[in-house]
Parts: C-alpha cells; sequence; structure tokens
C-alpha cells in the first residue's frame, strides 16, 4: 500500500461514509502531505517521526496545528481499521492546547435595533428593504449558516408547514422551523421577488443567487444605520445570537445542534462556555461583594 492509495482511499470513505465536502477533503489533503513532506512515508511512519513533527510544526498557530494533529489521527485510526496497520502511532503527535475562542455576540438591545431599522426600512414594501428583512429573519430566528441562507432555492419554502429544508455542510440535508414573523416576511418578499431563475434570493448583478459577500455587505450596512459597529456584526455573528438566545431561554444542547446543523456535539457544547461566560460577567458587574473589591 503506497501513501498516495492509502491518502485516496482514506479521503474516499470520508466522502461516502461520512458526507466531507469537498473544501474539507482538500483540507485533509493538503494536511497529509505536508505531513508527508516532512517525515516522508506516512504508512510506515514510527511514533519517533510522528513526534518529529513537534518541532516541524512548531511556528504554526496552535489552530492550524491542531487541525492537522487531527487529520492525521483520523487517518491511522483508519489504516488500523482496514488491517493496514497494526499500531496506531498518533499518540506521539504533538498535542497543542488550542482553546477555541469564543464567538462574537450580540446582545438583545442591539439584534433588537437591527430588527427595528429593518422594519422601518421594509414599511414601503421596498422590494431590497423587504429583502433584507426576510434575510436576517432567517439569519437570527433559524441560525442559518451565511452559505444555507443565499442558497436557498424557491423549492425550499413550504406552503403549509413552518420548516425550511435546508442543504448543509457535505450535503447534509434538516428541517429547520421558521417563526410566523419570518413567514410573514417570506411572503411579502416573494410577492415582490422578481421572476428570476430558482433561488429564492436571486442576485440583482448576476445569474444565480445572493452572494455570502453581498450578504455581509448588506448585513453590515443595515448595522451601520441602526447605529451598530459595523465591525461587531455579520451573517454568522447572528447565527450565533440566535444560538446563544435560544440556550439563554432554556433549550436543550442535543436540540440546538440538531437546528445547527452540528453534526459533532463538542461543537454545540461551545455555546455552553459562552453563557456561563455571561453568567460571570452578570455577577461581576451586579454583585454587591463586586462593589466593595473595587
Amino acid at each position: 500500500m503506497t501513501i498516495t492509495d492509502a491518502v485516496e482511499t482514506f479521503l474516499a470513505m470520508l466522502a461516502a461514509e461520512r458526507g466531507a465536502a469537498a473544501n474539507t477533503l482538500a483540507a485533509y489533503r493538503r494536511d497529509l502531505e505536508g505531513a508527508e513532506e516532512a517525515i516522508g512515508d506516512l504508512v510506515h511512519a514510527d511514533n519517533a517521526a510522528l513526534a518529529s513533527l513537534g518541532a516541524a510544526w512548531s511556528g504554526l498557530a496552535p489552530s492550524s496545528l491542531a487541525r492537522k494533529c487531527s487529520a492525521l489521527r483520523q487517518f491511522y485510526g483508519f489504516l488500523v481499521d482496514e488491517g493496514w496497520r497494526k499500531d496506531d502511532p498518533s499518540p506521539a503527535l504533538p498535542r497543542p492546547r488550542a482553546r477555541r475562542p469564543l464567538p462574537r455576540l450580540l446582545s438583545h438591545t442591539e439584534v433588537e435595533a437591527l430588527f427595528a431599522r429593518a422594519e422601518d426600512e421594509a414599511a414601503g414594501d421596498k422590494p431590497d428593504a423587504v429583502r433584507m428583512l426576510a434575510l436576517l429573519e432567517l439569519l437570527y430566528g433559524s441560525g442559518l449558516r451565511a452559505t444555507e441562507l443565499v442558497s436557498l432555492p424557491l423549492s425550499a419554502v413550504p406552503r403549509d408547514a413552518p420548516f425550511l429544508t435546508v442543504t448543509g455542510k457535505g450535503g447534509q440535508q434538516r428541517m429547520v422551523p421558521v417563526s410566523s414573523r419570518a413567514r410573514k416576511a417570506l411572503t411579502r418578499w416573494l410577492t415582490l421577488r422578481s421572476d428570476a431563475g430558482k433561488a429564492l434570493f436571486p442576485s440583482t448583478s448576476r445569474q444565480g443567487h445572493l452572494t455570502r459577500i453581498r450578504l455581509f455587505q448588506l448585513l453590515r450596512a443595515l448595522a451601520a444605520r441602526a447605529g451598530i459597529d459595523p465591525e461587531k456584526v455579520s451573517p454568522h455573528v447572528l447565527r450565533h445570537a440566535f444560538a446563544t438566545h435560544l440556550l439563554e431561554g432554556g433549550a436543550d444542547l442535543r436540540v440546538l445542534q440538531t437546528l445547527l446543523g452540528h453534526a459533532d456535539i463538542a461543537t454545540t457544547q461551545i455555546y455552553t462556555h459562552v453563557d456561563s461566560a455571561r453568567l460571570v460577567a452578570l455577577v461581576n458587574a451586579r454583585h454587591p461583594l463586586s462593589r466593595q473589591a473595587s
């Protein structure tokens, strides 16, 4: 078994069994090829060779090192499962202590200001303003990723059921609930939308759907008009706000995982840290003893 055969078979498994997206597969390929350049044949590498990657990758950011080591651990687990190796040398890999940064957050007041501005601008049924309101409702009200939102086809909008059919990472589909507010905004948008293709949010400057970059620009422009620092606002920040505010309201973590389309509950658990950080800040700011300490 050559390294090329092993890597290709491993990537094929990720695509077939785990539904890994093209970008994910490309990243795994780069990481494995980079490791091979550093230590040679990965299929037959021993513990000492893998341990030497700590020095070879010493200049990498902790998050990059963690990603590369994760790719190698999964690769060697695959080799053992397939019977191509009897041992797993991956415990010798360097172990970065990378803390995942907490997501940026918007307060309830800031979210309310965004919606107040969007609703005020959409009052006159200007198509661009109504579209912005519908986009905002789905970002904060349903927690969609930017790519999921802009690529929604018209067929994703149900006639009578309060759900959207969303295609997420790795081509995985899930049903996302749509609030009554969002349904009203979507209904208004559909009556004003020009008949341009199959996209729910068609581009006004080219064929196809609205781009992620354009969505980002529209959202930041709305934030500026609402008196909010545009640097604080992005589609992903609104997705974080959706998750955090639901958790504050008592949502179950497993339910939140399903709504967000996370394959691993560990990804969703970051929101427990966000909520904990908020509670600590609240105690520090409001508890009587905190005033005595200052």
